[in-house]
């Protein structure tokens, strides 16, 4: 039956670690402190001013929260990272309040989902740094945020994604980390395909231990824990005295990001947790298959990790709405006519925040904020897990494909995808819609990935697996201490 990581499974693996993390100056932060960074000791902050956001050194492990400055250096910890959509691009009464995936090590916050799937296997003695490989099977994101995660940790990695995921991910995994690529065959959908790379890995590579995010409930603890977190503490800085969080959207792909409603839903019992897909991948919404051009969102298949039972609803979101709003909003001739409708500068230069699956769950928020005939009173939720600057080849590409940018065309594309967004393509889950979805899992899960039936069903009925799984991190927070106490190195910084 499904179990919390919750004790050390083998001591020598584990000295192997301590001495790995002593010998490197590691020290590993506490899920507490990504949550809150003001919990990390000052001896850390003050070397943390000295460091570069995306430098590869052992204590940006620290910066793995939402709530780092948004600068590349020498910032350190304020208020969760967030940006409101104005009105005049929604077009709705709804609020839409995103919190910002871009200042987290790695431009994204898949870093995070990461460390919450290798951290508790070293403290516990399952992974040795000195020996295994970690491998990150991934549809971008989050292969990127495990083999930084890796590096910084002191162990090396293998990056598993499809082949025609953009030029920037594959450049810095080679050039940056060093890590081993693995470039599988199609495109964002062709999640298949990363799972039989696995097997062959497991058949024929004992030193590597895979980190499969659709999986490892590590992944959506974390995101229980901390993005839940920030997305409340977001809501607490912009609400009035009549706000209420009325609903939370969250893309599914790995189905880690989207626990963060079952978090939400103990603040607030009433919230509609809505998953986003694409709509030429339709999976969730009526089985559906297909490519589609919204990196960052695995599809064909339901995550083993993906609570159903907390999902209220399915939107699906076309990608060249995607790719024609994310001409809008960082062209420059977009940003002028977006200008001359009567957006502030400000509010332009943040619209790159947003890359292309956040677009996505943008456009999912005001289809969530008008089905449910939402008012003023009400705000929508949602994270821009990543920015523009991970896709600036894709502006390059559409360029080519389609010409120069143009105001007739920012026109048409404000028009036709942002004033024009409509409630079709949704489906709002009755009881057995969700157990028709949970069903689906057997055929990945149980036929192709080995996992056991009575699991699968567990899934389902067990009431106390899902809170078990997300509040084990109190747990591993016990452990991190452990270890970081037996390591040493915090004393030695200190003094």
């Amino acid at each position: 039956m499904i179990r919390p990581i919750d004790s050390i499974i083998n001591e020598d693996v584990l000295e192997n670690a301590i001495q790995r993390f002593r010998e490197r100056n590691i020290l590993l932060p506490l899920f507490a402190q990504q949550k809150d960074p003001s919990l990390i000791p000052d001896t850390i902050k003050k070397q943390l001013k000295d460091i570069g956001l995306w430098e590869i050194h052992p204590l940006n492990l620290f910066r793995i929260t939402w709530k780092n400055e948004p600068t590349e250096k020498g910032g350190l910890f304020g208020d969760v990272n967030y940006l409101e959509i104005p009105r005049a691009i929604t077009g709705i009464d709804a609020r839409v309040v995103m919190i910002v995936g871009k200042y987290f090590p790695t431009g994204a916050h898949k870093v995070g989902a990461a460390y919450g799937c290798l951290a508790p296997r070293i403290i516990t003695g399952g992974f040795d740094p000195t020996y295994h490989k970690a491998v990150w099977p991934s549809t971008g994101n989050y292969c990127r945020g495990g083999a930084f995660d890796s590096k910084l940790m002191g162990t090396e990695s293998v990056a598993i994604l499809p082949e025609e995921m953009s030029r920037e991910r594959f450049d810095w995994l080679r050039d940056e980390i060093g890590s081993e690529v693995i470039a599988t065959p199609g495109c964002e959908s062709n999640v298949k395909e990363i799972y039989d790379a696995c097997w062959e890995i497991r058949r024929t590579r004992p030193d590597c231990i895979i980190f499969n995010q659709f999986e490892e409930f590590g992944n959506a603890a974390w995101h229980y824990n901390i993005t839940g977190n920030a997305l409340e503490e977001a809501f607490n800085l912009v609400k009035d005295s009549n706000s209420r969080i009325a609903a939370y959207v969250s893309a599914t792909g790995s189905a880690g990001t989207i626990a963060a409603g079952d978090y939400l839903r103990t603040i607030a019992p009433h919230v509609k947790v809505v998953a986003s897909e694409a709509l030429q991948c339709p999976t969730l919404l009526n089985n559906g298959f297909g490519g589609h051009r919204i990196e960052g969102i695995g599809d064909k298949h339901v995550p083993w990790v993906h609570n159903v039972k907390s999902t209220d609803m399915v939107t699906a979101i076309d990608d060249e709405d995607c790719m024609r709003l994310f001409r809008l909003f960082n062209e420059e001739a977009g940003q002028n006519y977006l200008r001359s409708i009567g957006l502030s500068n400000a509010e332009i230069e943040q619209l790159p925040l947003l890359g292309i699956s956040c677009i996505a769950n943008m456009l999912s928020a005001i289809k969530t904020a008008k089905y449910y005939e939402m008012n003023g009173d009400d705000i929508v939720l949602s994270v821009a897990t990543d920015s523009a600057d991970l896709y600036r080849s894709r502006l390059e590409e559409l360029h080519e494909q389609h010409g120069a940018y143009d105001e007739k065309q920012a026109i048409k594309d404000f028009e036709k995808c942002l004033m024009g967004c409509t409630t079709d393509h949704l489906k709002e889950l009755g009881y057995y819609d969700k157990k028709a979805i949970h069903n689906l899992k057997y055929f990945t899960w149980v036929e192709q990935q080995q996992k056991d039936v009575l699991e699968l069903n567990q899934l389902w009925d067990d009431r106390n697996v899902w809170p078990e799984q997300f509040n084990q991190v109190h747990r591993w927070d016990e452990l991190i201490a452990e270890f970081n106490a037996r390591t040493g190195v915090l004393d030695k910084m200190s003094g």
